[in-house]
């Protein structure tokens, strides 16, 4: 798992933060955790902005789907490996 390090946050903050675990019963950390979780969350927007941008990273006019399709049908991939194999 990574790790985040985040400076120059007030003091008093700080102390609402730890106040605020503390209250929940947990540690600092933990709530912390779960409150960056929380915010995690993609929206709607985002996630058509993500879709977007995938869509423009892996279009291509060489890539045949419907030859991707048949090549993962197992009766035509079987062949596909003979043929690979036979010089």
């Amino acid at each position: 798992m990574g790790q985040i390090l985040v400076r120059n946050l007030d003091d008093e903050l700080i102390e609402r933060l730890k106040t605020k675990a503390e209250l929940a019963g947990k540690s600092l950390e933990q709530s912390l955790r779960e409150l960056l979780a929380s915010a995690a969350p993609l929206t709607a927007e985002e996630k058509v902005a993500v879709s977007r941008r995938l869509r423009a990273a892996f279009a291509s006019d060489e890539f045949d789907s419907k030859a991707a399709i048949r090549w993962g049908r197992d009766d035509e991939f079987d062949e596909l490996e003979r043929k690979l194999e036979t010089p």
